[in-house]
């Protein structure tokens, strides 16, 4: 199937699109499970996946391809045990260890040190010495927290817990992925980067070992009008402006993009799961995000 993909030369992407043309449905998670051979292909997937190639043609043979896959395999009678495996194991033995010569001397030499030592009770007492009173300091403020670039981590203060990551729409009225938060522990394998572009601007790039790397952008039209959606070509990406918001040193921010607004969670929700939209700035809730660095991701994207 990886084969036919890349004869076809088309994205993960172009394949959802030409599979929704042809009036199906073709999930790009879905289809990245089995390309990866962490499942096997439903008949109805793999027609739309070969149909979507521009291999109508050969839907049939894929299919019977995929039916000898899913068949059982034939069983096998167990070995006979060997002669070996019945023998009783053997009886064991404990031995008990000796006092290396070494350590006795060691010992005794320990007892006449601790003879002649006198006790702490003839030890002379201490001179009393003066207690020192440290001199009084300033109380140093915080440095405000520098905006981390590369590999970052994006959390909503509304539900920390939680980080920007790829899911679907709830009420299904948009099919692609686009950004939703979810538990922290399920944000990967898919990473976020932090591109600059110059002054506060910069690209959310979404990384995945599947998809590989996609920039966000503000939805302006159609049913996902106000989403964010990762888009193969990163010139289509918004150029987010990522500011400080909040206490100096919180490490928190909005991202805001000219002419649309600022992004958030919508309804200040707490759910997994809830999407992020493009909404009039108010600089709170939902809108406020924490920025952290995380370490490199493993994977290398395709």
């Amino acid at each position: 199937m990886r084969e036919l993909k890349d004869g076809a030369g088309l994205t993960y992407r172009q394949l959802e699109e030409r599979a929704a043309e042809q009036g199906s449905v073709l999930a790009r998670s879905t289809l990245a499970d089995v390309l990866n051979g962490r499942t096997l292909p439903r008949p109805e997937l793999l027609s739309v996946f070969v149909r979507a190639c521009g291999a109508a043609d050969r839907e049939a043979d894929w299919l019977r391809a995929r039916d000898a896959l899913a068949a059982p395999p034939s069983p096998l009678l167990p070995a006979p045990p060997s002669p070996a495996d019945e023998r009783p194991p053997a009886a064991l033995r404990r031995r008990i260890p000796r006092l290396p010569l070494v350590a006795s001397f060691t010992l005794a030499a320990a007892v006449l040190v601790w003879a002649l030592t006198p006790s702490l009770s003839e030890q002379p007492a201490a001179a009393p010495q003066h207690q020192s009173v440290a001199a009084p300091q300033h109380q140093s403020v915080a440095a405000p927290a520098v905006l981390p670039t590369g590999w970052v981590r994006i959390r909503p203060v509304t539900a920390p817990e939680l980080c920007l990551t790829d899911g679907r729409v709830r009420d299904q009225r948009y099919t692609p992925l686009v950004a939703v938060q979810r538990p922290c522990g399920e944000a990967g394998p898919q990473a976020t980067l932090l591109e600059p572009l110059g002054g506060d601007e910069y690209h959310i790039q979404w990384h995945h070992p599947d998809y590989g790397k996609g920039c966000l952008k503000a939805l302006t039209d159609g049913p996902g009008l106000g989403l964010l959606e990762p888009m193969d070509d990163c010139i289509q990406g918004s150029h987010f402006h990522v500011e400080p918001s909040g206490p100096a040193g919180s490490g928190t921010y909005v991202l805001r993009v000219d002419g649309q607004g600022c992004a958030g969670i919508a309804g200040d929700g707490t759910g997994a799961g809830t999407e992020t939209v493009m909404a009039h700035c108010v600089g709170r809730g939902g809108q406020v995000f924490f920025v952290e660095p995380v370490t490199r991701p493993t994977f290398s994207a395709p």
